[in-house]
């Protein structure tokens, strides 16, 4: 199987392209060092705002596990104890997650940067 560099760059550029809403004639100069393509990709950007959603919810989990933990504790009749303690075990799986996945996160990023060029 003979697949030659530039026939490669050329069909990866027509699928940029097309992921990004242009087009490219096939007369053109494909050459990499000719002209950078930004390609916008909106799962870099959904990726951000679901990592601040679920940092935002963790934190929420969190403070209401605090504010009921705080009115049990003050006696306030209104709050059961067993909806203190599920409240508490929310925040901890949701915190215990989070960490989780930026364990992964700073593991994948070490892996990353220590690829030689």
């Amino acid at each position: 199987m003979n697949i030659q560099a530039n026939n490669l760059y050329a069909e990866l550029q027509s699928m940029a392209s097309q992921a990004s809403g242009q087009t490219i004639r096939p007369n053109n100069d494909i050459s990499p060092f000719n002209q950078v393509q930004k390609v916008n990709n909106p799962s870099s950007a959904n990726f951000g705002e679901l990592l601040e959603q679920a940092v935002n919810n963790v934190n929420e989990l969190q403070q209401t596990s605090g504010d009921l933990k705080t009115r049990l504790e003050m006696g306030d009749r209104s709050v059961s104890l067993a909806e203190t303690m599920i409240a508490s075990q929310k925040a901890g799986i949701a915190f215990e997650a989070t960490v989780q996945v930026r364990n992964k996160l700073v593991d994948a990023y070490k892996t990353i940067m220590s690829m030689p060029v």
